[in-house]
């Protein structure tokens, strides 16, 4: 074959530090377009963004030319940076981040399920019970008594 077909789309899930409720709606709304303008910035797509006081979900489709790992790093650098620079002072996100594939056939519930964040939480009780059950869903192994640490 002469070419390369690739489409890698992940959804990203990573909370503030100690999980502070600090994102509020007005912040959120800005935080999104720039986390929209580093994606792009990295040959990637914004598909969709959503999340509530204490974390964010996105679900992006990346370049081949950039691994995931590279790619949350500078996610979570420059929105820090910036929400310090515009909001904050000691903004920090979590050290972690989880990280899930997702087929083309399921893009659409995935962003139904980003987009309605905060009937999950009255769902699940809380980021991190909705945490250990994306990583169920997706047969990851934890030891919750490291997981937030």
């Amino acid at each position: 074959m002469s070419q390369s077909f690739i489409k890698l789309t992940y959804h990203i899930v990573f909370a503030t530090k100690n999980r502070v409720p600090v994102l509020n709606k007005e912040i959120r709304s800005c935080l999104y377009e720039y986390c929209g303008g580093i994606t792009r910035n990295l040959k990637g797509v914004l598909v969709e963004i959503g999340g509530i006081e204490d974390h964010i979900h996105a679900l992006v489709s990346l370049s081949p030319n950039i691994n995931l790992a590279e790619f949350v790093q500078k996610l979570k650098a420059n929105s820090s940076r910036w929400l310090n620079k515009t909001y904050f002072s000691d903004f920090a996100w979590q050290t972690g981040y989880g990280a899930f594939t997702v087929s083309e056939s399921q893009i659409e519930r995935v962003r139904n399920y980003i987009r309605n964040q905060e009937i999950h939480h009255n769902k699940y009780g809380g980021f991190e019970n909705e945490f250990e059950s994306l990583l169920k869903a997706h047969g990851i192994d934890y030891n919750r008594d490291y997981l937030w640490k």
